[in-house]
């Protein structure tokens, strides 16, 4: 059992190596530490529960149709198969070839409600958010925390990142309306104590005034491996 846990963290640790990235981010100042401080959840917030669904991406299409003078009927009625998930057959009257057609219309994720909403259990002062657990939640950001001073966050495997900027986006057919936000890349791995950990967090403000919160990690605390992920929505 024991010469079986040694792979398995052997394994783990060789995963984070070769996920490394050379970028550096900078400690935040000023505007963006206030920022940051105004877009994390408060105490006994509440918030809405989200999940990743596939979506049928037309924005690509409908441009590339209009160009070439395709017709908006057929165009139409693709746009309403798309609209419940289901990729019609290519109609010749669109104008396109078939490789075009499915080169444009694509399966993207979206985010959707499941309806579900929790009081996020965390614990804030002026210097710190430190994130708990609750039925719904997974035990994903269980122990995670924010220095809302350096924007470091630290996670309970004992490894710490700052986060970079994430800009507006701008592109047509983006999955998020992205305003502004955060991301840190967490890493790091010891085999002596049996721990490490993979993840992503994203801290981002849509379009709509929504903030959503997004944590991704497969995580090893005492040689124990969990992945999970979840991703929450709430208003400030």
């Amino acid at each position: 059992m024991r010469a079986a846990r040694s792979l398995l963290f052997l394994a783990f640790s060789v995963f984070l190596v070769s996920a490394q990235t050379t970028e550096v981010p900078l400690p935040l100042t000023g505007g963006n530490l206030s920022r940051l401080a105004a877009l994390l959840p408060l105490p006994g917030q509440f918030v809405s529960i989200l999940e990743k669904r596939p979506s049928l991406s037309t924005v690509g299409l409908e441009t590339r149709v209009l160009r070439v003078g395709g017709s908006p009927q057929a165009l139409y009625q693709v746009i309403v198969s798309a609209s419940k998930g289901v990729r019609a057959p290519c109609d010749p009257r669109l104008g396109i070839t078939e490789e075009e057609y499915r080169q444009y219309l694509v399966f993207q994720s979206v985010l959707a409600s499941t309806g579900k909403t929790v009081r996020l259990p965390l614990a804030r002062d002026s210097s710190r958010v430190v994130f708990g657990n609750v039925t719904g939640l997974n035990g994903v950001l269980d122990g995670v925390s924010i220095n809302l001073r350096t924007g470091e966050m630290r996670g309970p495997e004992g490894y710490s990142a700052l986060p970079t900027l994430v800009p507006a986006s701008t592109a047509p057919d983006r999955v998020l309306d992205v305003r502004s936000g955060f991301q840190w890349k967490v890493i790091g791995s010891d085999a002596t104590a049996g721990n490490g950990v993979k993840g992503t967090l994203n801290l981002l403000e849509l379009g709509s005034g929504m903030i959503v919160l997004n944590y991704t990690r497969t995580s090893m605390i005492n040689r124990k491996l969990a992945e999970g992920e979840i991703i929450v929505g709430y208003e400030r």
